[in-house]
């Protein structure tokens, strides 16, 4: 077992399963876009992500759905800062912010979150990864890039990855803080995103901790034919597939079912006689 440092907070990787929960406060997120855009609502979302068992609550200003408009520096801070703070100030628990700008993590940072889970892997700021070792955090780095054409799919998302940690440590974050998440739904066709769901292990060999993010995407959409709210079941099969793969984190909206389905999963891959 491997225990991630989280500014004061550890988790134990390996040991079991960590539950992520996403708390979207913004208005038009795919699945729950506008459901907790103010304090209070966000607080309460908390609360129960609490009750259900969540190890991480990952909070996100600006929806990564494709399509969705881009939000300012100054109006994702609006969103996300206050949301942090009234977290941290009732909840004891790692707070993850879901954000490629650098100073939206620094800010967040300086306000009480514990970890930086970037969608483009500290490609989209320059200045993400020097904030990220300033403040000795650990950092998700997904698998992202601007076109989903690829020569030989699998081979460059491993090297890209692995630039992207590279890079990550050149300019002074940990080996220890560092997560990978093979970045489903980003940059990847229905196919392509079937195939990493089968091929995970070579990722999780790489070293680090694998994060799965596969809640309620379009995968899972297009291959039941059921709107966001409907993919749980979808989800599920992800994350029993993730985890035998050696995935050790993952990121969902379902607390209570994937957490109840997570112990499970665990304790049939480690059961021994």
């Amino acid at each position: 077992m491997n225990v991630l440092s989280c500014r004061g907070h550890e988790l134990p990787i390996g040991d079991r399963t960590i539950i992520m929960g996403i708390l979207n406060v913004t208005p038009d997120s795919f699945s729950d876009g506008g459901s907790y855009t103010q304090v209070e609502d966000a607080i309460r979302k908390a609360r129960q992500m609490v009750a259900e068992g969540v190890d991480i609550i990952d909070i996100g200003g600006e929806s990564t759905r494709p399509g969705a408009a881009i939000v300012t520096v100054d109006e994702e801070l609006q969103r996300v800062i206050p949301v942090v703070e009234a977290i941290r100030r009732e909840i004891s628990i790692p707070i993850s912010i879901d954000t490629y700008k650098a100073e939206v993590a620094r800010q967040a940072l300086e306000s009480g979150a514990h970890i930086i889970n970037d969608v483009w892997g500290g490609q989209a700021d320059a200045d993400m990864a020097a904030v990220v070792a300033q403040y000795d955090c650990p950092f998700i780095i997904t698998h992202n890039r601007i076109s989903s054409e690829y020569v030989e799919f699998l081979p460059e998302v491993i090297a890209d990855l692995r630039q992207y940690t590279d890079q990550a440590i050149q300019a002074g974050i940990k080996p220890e803080h560092i997560i990978l998440d093979p970045g489903i739904g980003f940059a990847k066709s229905y196919e392509q995103n079937l195939y990493l769901m089968n091929n995970l292990r070579p990722i999780a060999d790489m070293g680090y901790p694998v994060l799965l993010g596969t809640s309620r995407k379009s995968v899972i959409g297009l291959t039941l034919g059921l709107p966001p709210e409907e993919r749980l079941e979808g989800t599920a099969a992800t994350v029993v597939l993730g985890i035998a793969q050696g995935c050790g984190i993952v990121r969902v909206h379902d607390i209570q079912a994937i957490k109840r389905l997570a112990v499970m999963t665990d304790a049939m891959l480690r059961s021994k006689l």
